[in-house]
């Protein structure tokens, strides 16, 4: 009952993003104003952690799964795809090297600004 409970807090946030999607026309998808209304709702405490935790860790564990459909249709296209198959690896690799060193970055950015917040507190 608490995954299907946490499951549709999930699913409604979502749905209000679709919603915004409808009325707000900029070039951004339904799922990221579902993202942003979630995380807003958690920094605000409007949705405590626990409402949604573990639904979300399942959601985590399963994600893998959810790419299997995009590896087939890859597959699929094989024959459209083999003709640019060196340009298609090359930016795939450089993308992946450029998320990879920015997220990195970010990440050590707010790791700084967490241990300087929590040393600012001790003193």
């Amino acid at each position: 009952m608490r995954y299907l409970r946490q499951f549709s807090i999930i699913l409604f946030i979502s749905l209000i993003g679709e919603i915004i999607h409808l009325f707000i026309s900029l070039p951004i998808p339904a799922s990221i104003y579902g993202l942003l209304l979630m995380l807003i709702g958690l920094k605000t405490k409007l949705i405590p952690l626990n409402a949604v935790e573990d639904a979300s860790m399942f959601l985590i564990e399963i994600m893998p799964v959810m790419f299997i459909p995009a590896a087939v249709g890859l597959l699929d296209s094989w024959g459209v795809l083999g003709s640019m198959l060196v340009p298609f690896i090359v930016i795939t690799l450089v993308s992946t090297i450029l998320v990879m060193v920015i997220t990195g970055r970010v990440t050590q950015f707010f790791i700084r600004v967490d241990k300087k917040g929590k040393d600012d507190d001790h003193e």
